[in-house]
């Protein structure tokens, strides 16, 4: 029988689990492999180029799923799970949900209902990220491209915007779950020179610096459940250091 005995006061922070996404060469790899004691299922390349511990790559979703009990079951010191990543891991996801229908294609049975079953797979890739939580007090990391898409914005015109480049069913469910959704990109800094005739310039010129946007705006998606900066250095060192201060 539940009671007032049985409420719980305080916060109380487990692991994180984390979802970077970005372009390509933005460091995301590198930020993973940061982190402490980090292992990667790595569903690309990349993880051999850092040079961290990384299972072999899995050919099906199947393997994926093995890997992930076996990092639960196993002991060993990791303290950190790589998903690398997550736009590569879906089409493993759509050929093991094709196989067991039959079909040829996600898109056979029509309107999207192929994406929709497919989300039962989804959800239980993320109980298999939280049980490597929950079970392992493990940080998770899962990387992922980005994609630029066309935003319907009921509030306004529509605008383009950097999204996860999966399906948006899939995305949907690794939103809801995660932390911190945090686009990767380089510092950028406007700068306006003189044309003549009263005429000015705006060019938007990068400084080289590697940042993580944490909370969303219309160029980008982004979330975070905890008081952080909206921008941080693309470090796990700075964004740890945010998420876990007494401040």
């Amino acid at each position: 029988m539940v009671s007032l005995k049985d409420v719980v006061s305080g916060a109380a922070t487990k692991s994180p689990r984390v979802l970077a996404y970005g372009p390509p060469g933005v460091g995301k790899t590198t930020f993973g492999a940061s982190a402490p004691k980090p292992i990667f299922i790595q569903t690309e390349d990349g993880a051999d180029i850092v040079g961290a511990d990384r299972l072999p790559r899995p050919d099906t979703y199947a393997d994926v799923e093995a890997q992930l009990e076996m990092i639960i079951k196993e002991d060993h010191d990791y303290s950190t799970l790589v998903i690398d990543s997550l736009d590569w891991l879906e089409p493993l996801v759509y050929k093991h949900v094709c196989e067991a229908h039959k079909w040829k294609h996600i898109e056979d049975p029509g309107y999207g209902k192929g994406y929709q079953i497919a989300g039962d797979v989804w959800r239980r890739f993320v109980s298999g990220i939280n049980a490597v939580r929950d079970q392992k007090n493990m940080i998770v990391i899962i990387l992922a491209h980005s994609q630029v898409k066309r935003f319907e914005d009921p509030d306004s015109e529509p605008y383009d915007r950097y999204e996860i480049k999966t399906h948006k069913n899939a995305s949907a469910v690794m939103m809801e779950h995660c932390d911190l959704i945090g686009f990767c990109t380089y510092q950028t800094t406007v700068k306006q020179t003189d044309t003549g005739f009263g005429r000015k310039r705006t060019r938007a010129m990068s400084t080289g610096e590697r940042v993580i946007k944490t909370q969303a705006a219309p160029a980008f998606i982004a979330k975070s459940r905890y008081p952080i900066p909206a921008e941080l250095p693309l470090d796990w060192n700075a964004l740890e250091a945010a998420i876990f201060s007494k401040e």
